[in-house]
């Protein structure tokens, strides 16, 4: 059984992975249609951004399953307060920085939060994961 909740995991983050390329990708490529350079700098650095915050809560979620239920709400709303502390200090670093589009930055943000919502969600649906032992 715990083959299948770590393949459920490996899932998660290598679709994570396929996000934060998707989001590059494209995001560069219209950040520099839209803002230049500055464009692609910004769609990068908020695809890598969210994918470093997406991998702690994948990893968060899978330490803490192997922990008691209190452990696990534990890790995981402690992983979030950490989350949610970096992620300030990440836009007071950047908000002065001359290299940085603001729309381009902030729409690689919400396009990466919002799909690795969508991967979490469609993960947890199929994962098949058995929740009774024999």
């Amino acid at each position: 059984m715990a083959s299948k909740s770590a393949d459920i995991y490996k899932r998660a983050l290598a679709l994570s992975g396929i996000l934060l390329i998707l989001i590059a990708v494209f995001g560069s490529g219209l950040g520099l249609m839209f803002a230049g350079m500055d464009g692609v700098y910004s769609a990068l650095i908020g695809a890598a951004v969210s994918m470093a915050f997406s991998t702690l809560t994948i990893l968060s979620i899978w330490l803490g399953a192997k922990l008691p239920l209190a452990g696990f709400y534990g890790l995981v709303l402690g992983g979030w307060l950490i989350k949610v502390l970096l992620f300030a200090l990440t836009l007071g670093a950047l908000r002065g920085a001359e290299f940085i589009s603001g729309p381009v930055f902030f729409f690689a943000v919400v396009a990466s939060v919002l799909g690795g919502l969508a991967i979490d969600s469609w993960v947890v649906l199929k994962g098949r994961q058995p929740i009774l032992d024999n």
